[in-house]
């Protein structure tokens, strides 16, 4: 392969790559209307004619944005996953580059050695020394033919390495573009399932009076008030009052900064945010990477029983860890609670606790 050809293999390479690291939503297909079973169950829809039926509604438009957060979740991993593969390829495409210049450096001075050859009568020079009847010259030929032997062995061994190197780095950034294409199918995916979910409860809250929404903002906030007072009472919060860590502080006070900023599905700031976009940057601020998801913070973040909890660390919610939020002490957390709402000052305890990580443990 000559360089011109490399030349052009690496410029098709970087197009590729060009298209395959555009943003996700670029290739993310239509969303779809809803499913029959939700637009007939939206068609049959009775504006509530009681408080317990009100209470029915406020249930069914929080499981269906409850849903949406855990499609949110796929969504947020399946990007990050995304970037990762990205990135894998950029480096695997550069290597190869290099490794299609480097092979033809190396054919070149194998080239350049074979022509030596031919032009001396298939003996290297130092294979003629060898043959002179001055014994002077007959032991420097000696010399010289073996670094002539060590050379050309250096230069094959070298070749099948970058060989060899070059048929590997192939392989990795076939099954990176392979994964990467996986995850953006997911992507596409879950972005359906937010948009369905998220749509179906505003449609339901749209047919809402203008007074319903207000009861239904009041029975929302009672139903949280209620559970606070239940977690608050229970012998799970007894003894907390740890300190913050110095980190703990810096996240705590980046979160503090973005209360009244809406929840956006995927926003990682710095007008919006959506649950784990808050905590994962509060946490960058404190120095400290942690996982983008709210399922991947509950699953690599070292826990802590509730009894140890300290501000600065995350309460996760609900049995799929698809909630998180950062617990600022007094029995409060700061979240970005859905679509709808703002990032806000909350009860640690006004939803289903799965239990509690610390990102500086």
């Amino acid at each position: 392969m000559n360089r011109r050809h490399c030349a052009a293999a690496a410029i098709t390479l970087v197009c590729a790559l060009t298209l395959l690291t555009a943003p996700a939503q670029a290739i993310a297909a239509p969303v779809p209307d809803p499913s029959p079973s939700s637009s007939s169950r939206s068609s049959a829809y009775l504006p509530p004619s009681s408080e317990k039926d009100l209470e029915k509604v406020r249930e069914q438009i929080d499981t269906l944005y409850r849903k949406a957060g855990a499609a949110t979740d796929a969504y947020n991993l399946a990007e990050e996953q995304t970037e990762k593969q990205s990135g894998e390829i950029v480096k695997l495409a550069k290597a190869i580059v290099d490794g299609q210049a480097r092979i033809a450096a190396l054919k070149d001075r194998a080239g350049a050695q074979a022509r030596e050859q031919y032009r001396n009568g298939g003996l290297p020079p130092g294979a003629q020394l060898v043959l002179s009847d001055d014994p002077q010259l007959f032991l420097d030929g000696i010399n010289r033919f073996r670094q002539s032997q060590q050379a050309s062995k250096s230069v094959l061994a070298e070749l099948n390495r970058t060989q060899e190197d070059l048929r590997t780095y192939t392989q990795d950034a076939s099954a990176n573009w392979a994964k990467l294409e996986k995850n953006r199918l997911k992507q596409a995916q879950a972005k359906k399932k937010i948009n369905a979910q998220i749509a179906a409860a505003e449609k339901i809250e749209s047919q809402l009076a203008e007074k319903e929404r207000e009861r239904l903002r009041k029975l929302e906030e009672q139903a949280e008030s209620q559970a606070q007072s239940a977690w608050l009472s229970s012998e799970a919060v007894k003894d907390i009052g740890g300190e913050a860590s110095a980190g703990g502080r810096a996240a705590i006070a980046f979160a503090t900064a973005q209360i009244g900023k809406p929840y956006v599905w995927g926003a990682e700031g710095p007008d919006s945010y959506d649950c784990s976009g808050l905590t994962s940057k509060a946490w960058a601020a404190g120095d400290r990477t942690i996982p983008r998801t709210s399922q991947e913070q509950w699953r690599l973040l070292p826990r802590i029983d509730i009894r140890d909890m300290r501000p600065g660390d995350l309460i996760i919610y609900h049995r799929d860890a698809s909630h998180v939020g950062i617990y600022v002490g007094d029995g409060a957390i700061i979240h970005s609670p859905r679509p709808g709402r703002n990032v806000t000052l909350a009860g640690a305890g006004s939803m289903e606790i799965l239990g509690v990580v610390r990102p500086d443990k």
